[in-house]
């Protein structure tokens, strides 16, 4: 046997004492667990890696946590207050807090002229409502009243009985002229409305009309220019050098000489106000129940409105052409908001936002109700007076208006007199709306009006109800806030 061959019993008769060898394994099954041995170490590695980034991200978050757990007990500690440590004091609160606009006014389609759509406004019973124009946006409804309805109203209304609803020429105008410190030349630029340095009849006529309440008639003007001997050179026209001479009052003075009579008036009729709120009239309440379910508005609108008003036109009677409101400029405020203003305002109008007109009877002559521009393609205050034809005259000039109304017993018309704001609010207002009363030739004329109340400016209409519902209902406050305006009709509602 060779030395470098291995003998089978070389473990057995090797010497005692002498180190000990593994045994010898062969080359391939020795490479063989090499690499098994390697893979597993690098799959150990890989394994303990992802590991240890788990728990390092795990205690970075717990100290996260913890820090910002405690900067948080540190500053509500410091920002609490001692005991000796005085509270800041709270600041004034707003004077006029802003409400969020949440109501939307309801706004009735005509969609065109003749339009009938079916309404339902008593139990039982199919009300058609008839498109009569678009600009105004004007409907007519029959059979609104009932007879015995329009009865009663009439009854209530000479029960308590009905007063002038114009007064003769109010004295005052030199005395308003005096505390505003007008200049004639003032005065003059004021009545000067194209501005041409010249006072035109139909410039005189508004001016007498708005401020004096009589209606003069061209004719009319010509003969007071004779009598004061105002338009020297007879052109019909007042320069500044005419007009300096007359004083504030000339014209007034002059048809108080002359004598005033009732049809020289804006308006010749009588009126009262009924009340419809709680203990009113069954009837009264069921129209006022009927008027908030045609007109789709929030009931509270209707009821802090001004009440019924009842109207009675002899023969002879009538009402020139005229707006139910007027424009609300930033200087003018609504006379039933008033109180929520919180400033004096050199103006005031009547802010009615829709007019309900009730026919109470049939006239035997005359009596419509007329629009002069309805549904006319454009407005121009300055071509109603032309070539001696006025269209505000409702006693020489009703049958040119473009829209008249026959009165008919339990027969309602209403309309609105503003525009839309295009974000279900009151708008502009509506100048086609202009209508008047024809004079009544035959008979007796019967009407009632309701007019609902809205401000354009929406946050004087929200505190105007907020201080109304603050207040009992019996009474009004020390500082005279009108709870009920239908009880105080009188003195808060103006005739336009």
């Amino acid at each position: 046997m060779t030395d470098n061959q291995e003998s089978p019993d070389a473990e057995d008769t090797a010497p005692s004492g002498s180190a000990t060898l593994p045994p010898l394994r062969p080359p391939c099954e020795r490479l063989q667990c090499h690499k098994s041995s390697v893979c597993s170490r690098s799959y150990f590695v890989v394994v303990m890696v992802f590991f240890h980034v788990y728990i390092i991200n795990v205690i970075a978050l717990l100290f996260y946590v913890h820090y910002n757990s405690g900067q948080e007990d540190a500053s509500r500690s410091r920002d609490a207050p001692s005991s000796n440590q005085r509270r800041p004091e709270p600041g004034p609160p707003p004077s006029k807090p802003e409400f969020l606009r949440d109501v939307s006014l309801t706004r009735i389609e005509g969609i065109r002229v003749g339009h009938v759509q079916r309404v339902s406004l008593v139990p039982g019973k199919v009300h058609e409502m008839r498109t009569l124009s678009m600009k105004p946006l004007l409907f007519e409804i029959p059979d609104f009243l009932s007879e015995d309805e329009c009865r009663v109203v009439m009854q209530l209304a000479q029960l308590k009985g009905l007063m002038e609803s114009q007064l003769m020429v109010q004295d005052g105008q030199e005395e308003l002229a005096k505390e505003l410190n007008l200049s004639p030349e003032e005065i003059f630029n004021l009545l000067d409305i194209n501005q041409d340095g010249q006072l035109q009849l139909h410039e005189i006529l508004t001016h007498s009309r708005v401020r004096d309440g009589i209606w003069l008639t061209p004719e009319n003007l010509r003969e007071i220019y004779d009598g004061l001997k105002a338009d020297k050179d007879g052109n019909g026209l007042l320069s500044l050098e005419e007009f300096r001479v007359l004083s504030n009052d000339a014209f007034q003075r002059f048809l108080m000489q002359q004598g005033v009579k009732r049809s020289q008036l804006v308006r010749n009729s009588r009126h009262t106000w009924l009340y419809q709120g709680k203990g009113a009239h069954r009837v009264l309440q069921d129209i006022k129940a009927r008027v908030t379910r045609l007109t789709r508005l929030p009931p509270t609108l209707v009821d802090l409105s001004e009440p019924l008003q009842v109207v009675r036109y002899e023969e002879g009677g009538h009402y020139h052409a005229h707006h139910d409101s007027g424009p609300v400029y930033p200087e003018t405020a609504c006379t039933h908001t008033r109180i929520a203003a919180n400033t004096s305002t050199p103006f005031e109008t009547s802010c009615r936002y829709i007019t309900v007109l009730f026919y109470l009877n049939s006239v035997e002559g005359g009596g419509e109700t007329a629009f002069p521009v309805a549904d006319n393609r454009t407005y121009d205050e300055v071509s109603l007076i032309q070539n001696n034809v006025d269209l505000l005259d409702t006693r020489r000039n009703c049958n040119k208006s473009n829209l008249r109304v026959k009165p008919t017993k339990g027969t309602a018309v209403f309309w609105y007199n503003y525009l839309s704001d295009g974000r279900g609010w009151v708008g502009e207002q509506d100048e086609y709306a202009l209508h008047g009363g024809c004079m009544v030739t035959h008979g007796t004329k019967w009407v009632a009006n309701k007019w609902i109340n809205i401000d354009p400016d929406y946050q004087r209409q929200a505190r105007y109800q907020q201080l109304v519902s603050q207040q009992p209902e019996e009474e009004d406050d020390d500082e005279g806030v009108i709870v009920n305006p239908d009880t105080q009709s009188s003195d808060i509602h103006q005739d336009l």
